[in-house]
């Protein structure tokens, strides 16, 4: 195929994320007037945005039908990279989520394997429903425990990092492209009764039994429980500091590089409060629309789609940037847990950012197959 067929771009998809990508070097800069410690984070986020679309053009020249044919070597080598991690991983803040790379910064493997268990997941679903246009009771169960298998692996080496919320994610983005998949509805109701009676043990043993909790699990993750359960009064140096500069922002903001409070990670976790108290009310609706604007197209590609594969593999993608997203801005508001969970596109990061732009290339495939509006 003649390369300038194959390299084509959908406006829709790429002028939103060339605005999410001005939003974020600019955020980043004002967010870097509260860190003592200069760090060039705003050239370096501009950088990693120049990587990733050449990221995307390698993608665009591959393919998707490429890409999906090495799924499972990239699935194995993810989880050895995880694997890897905990062996040989120096701890940051008490935890081994990144390899350290001298004068480039850190490379967190779990980013990457979010996009490499949808596109397993994806190819799982695919050549299931393929070999089993009508699946009995036994075969389903036989394909989700081979499903769980593939998940497990990877979260259980993730959780032992620490990182909780990157499990979360590969547990969501599991559950939504199994729903997406049609099976049947009873292995769902089975699934939220066990969760429950798991969960339901959990908080009893956390609550009444506290000594138990942690022979049994330990002290990091009894700390993890707490901190998730602590959330709701409100409390925290980080969130009443966020909180506050996002309200003392009111409908304007106080305008470009202008942040009136100091408060932890604003280049990463909390990037939204800097943005809302550089722009206030009418710019972080602005955003808003914008995050919807292209959550929305991403699921109207999904359903124009022809390939079931591409369905399942935007799916994911939507249910990841959806749950990011809301969990992201509501921590910030108090409304949610800190989870540490960034905002796609907009906060710092350059394995998370580069992960994304890889998605980015993914979609751009599926909307050419799909022959929708594009330009060269």
């Amino acid at each position: 195929m003649n390369l300038r067929k194959r390299i084509k771009l959908d406006i829709s998809i790429v002028v939103p994320v060339l605005l999410f990508a001005i939003i974020s070097i600019a955020t980043i800069h004002s967010a870097e007037a509260l860190l003592v410690e200069q760090n060039f984070y705003a050239i370096k986020q501009a950088i990693w945005y120049g990587i990733g679309m050449l990221a995307i053009l390698i993608i665009l020249i591959l393919g998707n039908k490429t890409i999906l044919k090495y799924t499972w070597y990239l699935y194995g080598g993810c989880v050895l990279l995880l694997l890897s991690l905990l062996l040989f991983g120096h701890p940051i803040n008490n935890a081994k989520c990144w390899f350290e790379i001298p004068h480039i910064g850190v490379f967190q493997p779990s980013e990457f394997m979010k996009i490499v268990l949808i596109l397993t997941l994806s190819r799982m679903i695919h050549t299931f429903q393929q070999k089993y246009p009508s699946p009995s009771l036994k075969q389903e169960f036989l394909f989700l425990w081979k499903v769980f298998i593939v998940v497990a692996i990877p979260s259980f080496l993730t959780f032992l990092q620490p990182d909780t919320g990157v499990v979360l994610i590969y547990l969501l983005i599991t559950f939504i492209m199994l729903f997406l998949s049609g099976i049947r509805y009873r292995w769902f109701v089975i699934l939220f009764s066990i969760c429950g009676i798991v969960l339901a043990v959990l908080l009893g043993l956390y609550f009444f039994y506290q000594e138990l909790f942690i022979k049994i699990f330990g002290t990091s993750f009894f700390l993890r429980v707490d901190r998730l359960l602590d959330w709701s009064n409100k409390s925290g140096y980080q969130l009443e500091q966020g909180m506050t500069a996002i309200g003392a922002g009111g409908l304007y903001g106080y305008g470009y590089n202008h942040t009136p409070l100091y408060f932890p990670e604003p280049q990463t976790d909390f990037i939204f409060a800097v943005f809302a108290s550089n722009f206030g009310f009418v710019g972080a609706i602005i955003l808003f629309l914008l995050l919807l604007y292209f959550d929305i197209r991403l699921i109207k590609l999904a359903l124009e789609s022809k390939r079931t594969e591409s369905k399942y593999i935007i799916g994911g993608i939507v249910a990841m940037l959806i749950y990011q997203q809301f969990q992201n801005i509501g921590m910030t508001y108090g409304v949610l847990p800190i989870t540490g969970i960034t905002l796609p596109f907009i906060s710092y990061g350059g394995s998370s950012l580069l992960s994304y732009m890889i998605m980015l290339g993914i979609v751009l495939n599926i909307s050419n197959e799909n022959k929708k509006r594009i330009f060269y």
